[in-house]
């Protein structure tokens, strides 16, 4: 798990079966919980990941309308991307923000973590602010397999859209919107 250490750590009894896919590791194990219950649990085993909120001079923030196949549809989403091995979390926003978005910021601030899916994953997303952007004079090359339209919205138009429904947009860019309106004062 990416810089969350536990608490109070289970005592693994077994492993029982493991499946790698890319970036991420699926471990069933049957362990004993800290209160002394035993079972078989699954965890999705992550690299942890990184979101920055892009906030451009005149307010306007940064998303991307990206293809993600698990809902068969594109969603509005911050620019976000998983840590390579070592990667520190904002090394990590600075390489997909370039990548994702053609932008690169002078200015970073931390908004905290996010554990998204606790109950099954040990996935820990470090939230950024992102400001002072300066588009990249040459484009930096997408993944191969990323479908990106990028989209500047005012807050007033990312909040109606977020109200409406009408375009979903992720978890954890929902989370960091709100982090970031409370640092930039906005209500």
């Amino acid at each position: 798990m990416a810089s969350l250490p536990p608490q109070e750590p289970a005592e693994l009894l077994e492993t029982v079966a493991c499946l790698s896919v890319r970036k991420l590791r699926m471990e069933i194990q049957h362990l004993r919980l800290p209160l002394g219950v035993e079972g078989t649990y699954g965890c999705i085993r992550h690299p942890g990941a990184a979101l920055a909120v892009p906030v451009l001079a005149d307010g306007r923030v940064v998303l991307l309308r990206q293809y993600r196949f698990a809902v068969q549809r594109r969603i509005l989403e911050f620019p976000a991307g998983t840590l390579e091995a070592a990667e520190a979390p904002q090394a990590a926003m600075e390489r997909e923000l370039q990548e994702e978005a053609g932008y690169c910021a002078m200015r970073w601030d931390p908004l905290g973590l996010l554990l998204p899916c606790p109950g099954y994953s040990d996935e820990v997303i470090h939230l950024f602010l992102a400001r002072n952007l300066q588009p990249l004079a040459t484009p930096v090359a997408a993944d191969h397999d990323e479908d990106i339209e990028v989209l500047l919205m005012a807050p007033a138009e990312l909040d109606a859209a977020l109200a409406s429904g009408a375009e979903p947009l992720d978890g954890k860019s929902v989370t960091a919107w709100f982090r970031a309106k409370q640092l930039l004062g906005l209500h």
